[in-house]
């Protein structure tokens, strides 16, 4: 049976973060980055908000670009201590992430993390606490999908985490915090966006309602992405785009992804590229690899565009954006050929293995999931 699940309530404004001082809460634990949040402000802004409200505040920080097991076992050991009754993520996809996971185990303090790596495998939320989520940045939809990302260090991994237990109950849309994004930020995020609704619209799990969701979310990418790359104070664009990250999630977390995340959650797990580098360098080979499978629906996203090709108007989109077209042409990489050759397969069976694959509108093969990290590592 389909269904359709979003927070019960999203504020979408600036000044949207005057919602806070409304709640009826004890005590708020603030999970948030390594300390962008506090350098700009937010950090000092939100535990304001809490304190018109008498609510006590305890700042859990330093969750890192790819958050991992380690960190979020030691959010689930403060909160156990702190014993709050609203947990709030404040900061990028990898915060709501990290955020998300740690409620979980603040809620069932005897999970392992095996024990939810299987869609639908995590247990009943909000016995203890309500999860409200702050974006900073445009473009992961962590603050309204039932997704999260998790890296198992060790095993050079990042985990899907899927369950309608994680959309949060409120989600705080103010483009105000957004607008402090960097150039390349606003342009990696903007463009894991459009990943995002591509994929969305082109699932084999897509509905009208999420069609609808997608496409609009298409539109508004490809019309304000660039002025917010161009002009960080052009304030209609990134609102735009910050409604546009949010409207997109609401349709993948509905209709679930694709490859262009199972092959992106797995070579950013080996070389800790961002997820949204990886999904925007991934984007066009991936769309060649599934035109077919989806013609009308690629048609459609083409001619609601004015565009004749979708994958090639990408690739003149992350061009405008200064997004290289190949992994190989990332500057100052870590990793070489030879380190990427050395890991390929085992890498192409896991992207295989990630529940995105799933839904996937063309069925891959492990062979044919290595051929497209080839062509997108080299640019063939």
């Amino acid at each position: 049976m389909k269904s359709f699940l979003i927070p019960r309530e999203i504020h979408f404004e600036e000044g949207a973060l005057d919602y806070l001082s409304t709640l009826d809460a004890k005590k708020a634990a603030i999970v948030t980055d390594e300390g962008v949040m506090e350098d700009l402000g937010f950090l000092a802004k939100t535990k304001a908000k809490f304190a018109e409200a008498n609510i006590e505040t305890i700042v859990i920080d330093d969750v890192e670009a790819n958050p991992s097991v380690k960190t979020v076992l030691r959010g689930k050991k403060d909160m156990l201590e702190f014993e709050p009754d609203l947990v709030v993520a404040l900061g990028g996809g990898s915060t709501m992430d990290a955020a998300k996971i740690m409620w979980a185990f603040y809620e069932h303090p005897d999970l392992e993390f095996e024990d939810i790596i299987e869609v639908g495998s995590m247990p009943k939320l909000r016995n203890k606490a309500k999860f409200i989520a702050i974006p900073s940045t445009s473009g992961t939809a962590s603050e309204i999908t039932a997704f999260s990302v998790i890296t198992d260090t060790k095993k050079k991994i990042k985990y899907p985490i899927v369950s309608p237990e994680i959309v949060p109950d409120a989600a705080i849309i103010d483009p105000q915090i957004p607008a402090t994004m960097p150039p390349q930020i606003t342009a990696n995020t903007g463009m894991d966006v459009l990943a995002h609704a591509v994929e969305s619209f082109t699932s084999t799990n897509a509905s009208d309602y999420t069609d609808a969701l997608a496409l609009k979310a298409i539109e508004m990418v490809f019309e304000y992405l660039p002025r917010a790359y161009k002009d960080g104070d052009d304030m209609e664009a990134r609102e735009k785009m910050h409604n546009a990250s949010t409207i997109a999630g609401m349709a993948f977390s509905n209709s679930s992804l694709g490859i262009i995340h199972s092959l992106a959650h797995k070579i950013g797990g080996e070389f800790y590229i961002t997820h949204g580098l990886a999904n925007a360098i991934l984007l066009p080979y991936v769309i060649e690899f599934n035109y077919q499978a989806a013609e009308a629906k690629f048609k459609t996203i083409e001619k609601n565009l004015g565009i004749k090709s979708l994958a090639d108007s990408i690739r003149e989109l992350n061009q405008s954006l200064d997004i290289p077209a190949s992994f190989a042409e990332i500057e100052n990489a870590e990793y070489n050929a030879d380190e990427f050759e050395a890991i390929l397969d085992r890498m192409s069976e896991n992207a295989h293995q990630d529940p995105c694959t799933l839904t996937n509108p063309k069925e891959p093969t492990v062979k044919d999931m290595k051929t497209i990290y080839k062509n997108a590592f080299y640019g063939e």
